[in-house]
């Protein structure tokens, strides 16, 4: 189909625009075809002569010539029509999808940036008993520490550095940071006494690098 003026893509309006010339067309082959019915129900094959081979002196010859001819121009360009309509409904089609995939594209790149964003995790919970200062504090399973307290990457050696930090915590608020499902999470951790072990209720175990 012809692109629009200056070549530029199909829009929305264009189909509606398309579409209106459609309704008209329609209700002009419409109104050529009552044109016909008055004319003792002419239609566009019946014969103009009577049996005798005379032109019919019932119904008015110019007219029904008239609006058949029109009948057929209007129906080759209504034909013409409906096929621009389908070519710009595919093209519209076609850069909805475009569209679609480079959102999904932009999406993806968006996320693996955060990902490539995250600070680096040094440990990980594998267990969390339910009713501890851990599991109370909002700590899940799979988490993966960023931060614990003063420990983070940097200075992170062994398990012994978080185990310190617990220990001179006691019943005051830790900062803990955890990456999960892709995404950082704070969480207020207090360590203290509590019916189980410890005085997290949770365990960690390092992460090897």
């Amino acid at each position: 189909m012809a692109q629009p003026a200056g070549g530029r893509a199909v829009t929305v309006s264009d189909v509606q625009q398309l579409v209106r010339k459609k309704d008209e067309i329609e209700a002009q082959i419409k109104a050529y075809y009552e044109v016909l019915e008055d004319q003792k129900g002419v239609g566009m094959n019946e014969p103009l002569v009577d049996v005798e081979g005379f032109p019919r002196a019932d119904i008015d010859l110019y007219q029904v010539r008239t609006a058949r001819h029109n009948i057929i121009c209007l129906q080759n360009d209504h034909k013409a029509l409906m096929k621009q309509v389908e070519e710009a409904l595919h093209q519209l089609h076609a850069r909805e999808k475009e569209k679609h995939a480079k959102d999904e594209a932009e999406a993806l790149a968006e996320a693996m940036n955060q990902n490539q964003s995250l600070p680096q995790a040094f440990a990980k919970v594998n267990a969390v008993t339910p009713g501890s200062p851990a599991s109370i504090s909002g700590l899940q399973v799979d988490d993966e520490i960023v931060e614990f307290g003063s420990v983070n990457v940097h200075n992170f050696q062994n398990l012994q550095n978080i185990a310190t930090v617990v220990q001179h915590s006691e019943g005051r608020p830790l900062s803990v940071t955890v990456i999960r499902s892709g995404k950082k999470v704070h969480v207020g951790l207090t360590p203290k006494r509590w019916a189980g072990k410890g005085l997290l209720g949770c365990n960690i175990i390092p992460l090897q690098r």
